[in-house]
């Protein structure tokens, strides 16, 4: 079952009391889940939007709801220019699913060079020699290739499209990276939801989505081969490989990109999912609660995180980010929150 975009997590009896949050589909599945926890927990609701990171920016730009998620970490002066605080919540992988009959789950090899490619509109059709050439064996129909990618403003995209140009200088060229870019093919999709409904729904679909909604849905995916040479599948241990050797305390606002990363284990599409709040809490009180979910988050939800196939954040990450809070978030009279 898809998900719809807009996701209610909590009563409409206690919205007036509740956080309230807006972005990132990527992290959907984990954020639903643990606020269904924190409910039962501590009576404390949430109510977030899962409406793709560009949305979720601009709301908390406008100061419409509590904070934003975004999969694309802002830069230090976007951050400065907007008086926004931004750190990580959760990891995970983002993955190429492809709509063939016949062919497994897990089964086809696909390259970042190849995939460019096809996003480029160059490899039009499922038996293309260079795809063949990385797939012996694997029953690769004639049928047209129809790309499927996002229509919204996404950190997924970000994500994907800077991977695609770490590994093709083409697609580098004629693309790039970013939220929003210019496909010169295919058909888009709104959120992770949006894409993975295209590809089921279109034979020779291919389309990129977060490896939970990937596995929710039963749907195909592919290898990837890593910087290393190693085609993989994708696990939350090759998700922590992508991870291990980031430098999380020494990036602007712990705005680590984790894609293409070193290391024989490492998922080459790799990201974390960040929360965006105002500096200056207008609600104070509003604005612990929010910081007070995380904190329950990061001690009691690595279980849930692991069941989703997410990477709860390290220890010493979630250490440095409370920190951080304390020195940099306060309430209108100045005052810390936490």
């Amino acid at each position: 079952m898809i998900i719809g975009t807009s996701a209610i997590l909590t009563s409409s009896a206690t919205f007036a009391a509740d956080m309230t949050g807006a972005g990132a589909t990527f992290p959907y599945p984990i954020y639903a889940k643990w606020a269904e926890m924190y409910k039962k927990s501590t009576g404390n609701g949430l109510n977030y939007q899962s409406v793709g990171s560009g949305a979720g920016i601009k709301q908390i730009k406008a100061k419409t709801v509590d904070f934003g998620a975004s999969d694309m970490p802002l830069k230090a002066e976007e951050l400065a220019a907007e008086g926004l605080v931004q750190f990580p919540a959760v990891m995970g992988g983002v993955v190429l699913v492809v709509n063939l009959p016949g062919v497994t789950p897990g089964q086809m090899k696909l390259t970042g060079p190849v995939i460019g490619d096809i996003y480029l509109g160059k490899i039009t059709k499922w038996n293309d020699p260079v795809i063949a050439a990385l797939n012996p064996g694997v029953p690769l129909p004639a049928d047209e290739i129809t790309v499927v990618h996002r229509a919204d403003g996404s950190g997924t995209s970000f994500l994907f499209t800077d991977y695609l140009s770490k590994t093709s200088p083409d697609f580098k060229a004629k693309i790039g990276a970013g939220s929003a870019v210019k496909w010169l093919v295919g058909v888009g999709g709104k959120g992770n939801e949006g894409v993975a409904a295209n590809v089921q729904r279109i034979k020779g679909g291919i389309g990129y989505v977060e490896w939970a909604f990937a596995k929710r849905n039963k749907m195909s995916h592919t290898q990837l081969k890593n910087k290393d040479g190693v085609f993989l599948q994708p696990d939350d241990e090759n998700f922590k490989a992508a991870a291990a050797n980031a430098e999380w305390t020494k990036t602007p606002g712990f705005g680590v990109v984790l894609t293409d990363m070193s290391g024989k284990a490492a998922w080459p599409i790799t990201g974390a999912s960040y929360i965006l709040m105002h500096k200056t809490q207008a609600d104070g009180v509003k604005g612990k609660e929010v910081l007070k979910f995380f904190d329950w988050a990061y001690k009691n939800g690595d279980a849930a995180a692991a069941e989703l196939d997410y990477v709860p954040m390290p220890d010493v990450v979630t250490k440095q980010v409370q920190d951080a809070w304390k020195a940099n978030l306060k309430d209108a009279a100045g005052k810390a929150i936490w």
